[in-house]
């Protein structure tokens, strides 16, 4: 079953980053053993890395593929975002069944480093309507991206499922 969409609304993760949209896809997120739900919070430490994220198939399993885009939309700050949405990750081609490791990552992931308050960052996925074309080429920054704008651009339509948590800065004696 698809996730609900409520907490993406009431978090206004679908207003800022995304138009409204029917969940059709599922999959996780993981930062080591941490599943990444609406809402949660997740330390930057915790969040260095890059995440486990599986896109989980139906049976029988099909020949889908999907791009993944994380986003901060409340880059510099959540009171100014003049920087929304700053763009952390990319990966295309991932096909359904698998994990993000069997795409092709777009553009490299960069974990959260929120400067003050408390920042969302919102994983989004697509479904593709074929192989992303050679001649695609990664944004020129990662400040300002357009989730939305990017999938104009590429016509991957409304997102098929999405999910965030919020971070914000550790003090400096606290971070591991």
């Amino acid at each position: 079953m698809a996730r609900s969409i409520e907490p993406l609304v009431v978090g206004k993760v679908i207003g800022d980053v995304v138009d409204m949209f029917t969940p059709a896809a599922n999959f996780t997120v993981h930062y080591g053993s941490k599943q990444v739900a609406n809402g949660c919070e997740i330390k930057p430490s915790a969040a260095a890395d890059m995440p486990s994220v599986q896109i989980l198939a139906p049976r029988p399993v099909s020949t889908n593929l999907y791009t993944l885009v994380m986003v901060d939309p409340d880059a510099p700050s959540p009171s100014e975002p003049t920087m929304r949405e700053w763009l952390h990750w990319i990966v295309v081609d991932i096909p359904e069944g698998s994990d993000a490791t069997k795409g092709k990552e777009f553009v490299p992931y960069m974990g959260p480093r929120p400067p003050i308050g408390i920042h969302r960052y919102a994983f989004v996925l697509f479904k593709q309507k074929s192989e992303m074309m050679v001649g695609c080429r990664p944004p020129n920054a990662r400040a300002n991206f357009s989730a939305r704008q990017f999938a104009a651009q590429y016509e991957l339509g409304l997102p098929v499922a999405a999910v965030y948590f919020n971070s914000q800065k550790e003090p400096a004696s606290r971070k591991r």
